[in-house]
């Protein structure tokens, strides 16, 4: 019996194919939309681009905090930078004067003014916004996505155009008027569009599994939030949470409509708009203020700062 011997390949052949063979994985490799990115994130143009816009985003936050510290006739005839040469010539007279009392009220009763609206205007959109966002992710209903749409929607509502309609309802049907109520639930009802959309997209992302689980072994919805989802939700309440607090420590508008500039209940933007006086020629006192004002907020951004970028991107880029 005759043995079969293999069948010679031509040689041209061979190669022909380890190269049809070789050539789409080098440009799976080479040539993906990933790989294209993250080269280009991670290039020396890149970074020296991030650096010059850094750069350029920090230097006139520097000149603001170089200024607060320089007197008002050197502010007057030379720019900030030339105050290096001359560090003898720099001042706390603008900071203790900021401090200062204003017409009724020191500094510490804004601050107080502005820690009581900021609080509750935090929270209750946090807790009003994560049980409307476990409703539209585990609670199926009908019109839950037209639903869903609709609120996200209501972001593009300007909140220019419900100040009084709003003050309207507070005063003549509530009976809140001039009161923190009033401060509260305007920036509940402006934040919650935002707040349900960051929070259900990053509910959305947890394991379904762990739902059912739940339910097999005879949890509801009040324990399935309270104990299994809600400490899951610490990154997307952080990052909402740091936002809406900003947003509410530095409100002078929403304020102002609804509570008044009067010392008693005005926050600290009210206070600092004053220090500019009434022509606005002692403006050089606002550099001290913003300062001043800035030290609570960047201390809570600081604190939560690990949970912002992560909660931030899951909630806004699933959807």
């Amino acid at each position: 019996m005759s043995t079969l011997e293999p069948i010679a390949m031509p040689e041209n052949i061979s190669q022909e194919m380890e190269h049809t063979t070789d050539t789409p994985v080098k440009k799976r490799r080479g040539k993906s939309a990933a790989g294209d990115a993250a080269r280009a994130i991670s290039s020396p143009w890149a970074s020296l681009a991030a650096i010059v816009i850094a750069v350029l985003w920090t230097v006139p936050t520097l000149g603001l905090l170089v200024t607060s510290f320089r007197q008002p006739r050197d502010i007057n005839r030379t720019g900030w930078w030339t105050s290096f040469s001359d560090p003898s010539a720099y001042t706390l007279e603008n900071y203790r004067e900021a401090l200062a009392p204003g017409t009724s009220a020191s500094l510490s009763q804004y601050f107080i003014n502005t820690i009581v609206i900021t609080i509750p205007a935090v929270i209750l959109p946090i807790f009003l916004a994560s049980l409307a966002a476990y409703a539209f992710a585990w609670m199926p209903f009908p019109g839950r996505d037209a639903l869903f749409v609709a609120v996200f929607a209501l972001q593009i509502v300007p909140l220019q155009v419900a100040l009084i309609p709003l003050l309207d309802i507070y005063v003549s049907k509530l009976g809140i008027g001039a009161s923190y109520w009033s401060v509260w639930l305007s920036h509940t009802i402006f934040a919650l569009p935002l707040a349900t959309f960051l929070i259900h997209n990053f509910m959305r992302e947890l394991p379904p599994e762990l739902m059912e689980a739940a339910r097999v072994d005879g949890a509801g919805h009040v324990t399935i939030f309270f104990r299994i989802l809600l400490p899951l939700l610490t990154p997307a309440l952080a990052a909402f949470g740091i936002v809406q607090f900003l947003w509410v420590w530095n409100d002078l508008l929403v304020s102002l409509v609804f509570l008044g500039g009067t010392p008693d209940v005005a926050p600290i933007t009210v206070r600092v708009a004053e220090l500019a006086g009434s022509r606005g020629s002692a403006w050089y006192l606002l550099s001290a203020g913003a300062f001043i004002s800035m030290i609570v907020p960047v201390a809570v951004f600081l604190a939560l700062q690990r949970y912002f970028v992560r909660g931030l991107l899951a909630g806004g880029l699933k959807g």
